[in-house]
């Protein structure tokens, strides 16, 4: 499978491309700053928000995996969310896998970022994450997306195989980083969440 991937030096976008090289798949690796690559990954410089750059890496691969995110550094996060439509919009027949974040899960039906205690430092990213959730979900039938939400907690760890999946809830406080990229890959090679959001959890 060729498999593209956005972010492709960032912490989640990284490991990812790592565990896609890991199980033989060409993967293409996509950044703006040109950043350092996993072994194996063919490096492309481009913003996810050009047409061009995205239709041109849409039109060389069977899957792209969006791993990037709203800006932490005061950067309008109105440019993400035009970079992802940009994205959909060039997808084609290309398989789109978006990973997003944990604010938008539900427990008892209320968002966690809209509960008591939702730490103010991750609001507006998390509410950014979720108008992405809500973006994606309006493609409907357009575009063979999958939108994948981490638990609360994700960071760089074991990497064990192993992992519990749900929906729109979480099944856990947290995961490594790099069983998240298990469970992504697992996802591109059995497909069981198209169009749908999912998440995991050790």
């Amino acid at each position: 499978m060729n498999i593209a991937v956005y972010g492709a030096s960032g912490m989640l976008g990284s490991r990812v491309a790592a565990e896609a090289v890991r199980r033989r798949h060409e993967v293409i690796g996509v950044t703006r700053s040109g950043g350092v690559l996993p072994d194996g990954v063919k490096p492309v410089t481009g913003d996810a928000g050009d047409p061009e750059t995205a239709a041109a890496v849409a039109r060389d691969a069977d899957a792209v995996v969006v791993a990037i995110g709203p800006s932490r550094t005061g950067e309008d996060h109105q440019i993400y969310l035009d970079a992802l439509r940009t994205l959909a919009e060039s997808a084609g027949d290309t398989r789109l896998v978006v990973i997003g974040g944990a604010g938008s899960l539900l427990v008892d039906g209320r968002r966690l970022l809209d509960s008591p205690g939702f730490p103010g430092i991750y609001k507006a990213e998390s509410t950014t994450g979720a108008k992405a959730l809500e973006y994606v979900r309006g493609l409907g039938d357009d575009v063979d997306w999958t939108f994948l939400s981490p638990p609360p907690v994700i960071q760089p760890g074991e990497r064990t195989g192993s992992y519990r999946a749900g929906l729109d809830s979480p099944v856990g406080e947290s995961i490594s980083a790099e069983d998240f990229a298990v469970a992504l890959l697992d996802e591109l090679e059995n497909p069981a969440h198209r169009r749908r959001r999912f998440t995991v959890a050790n």
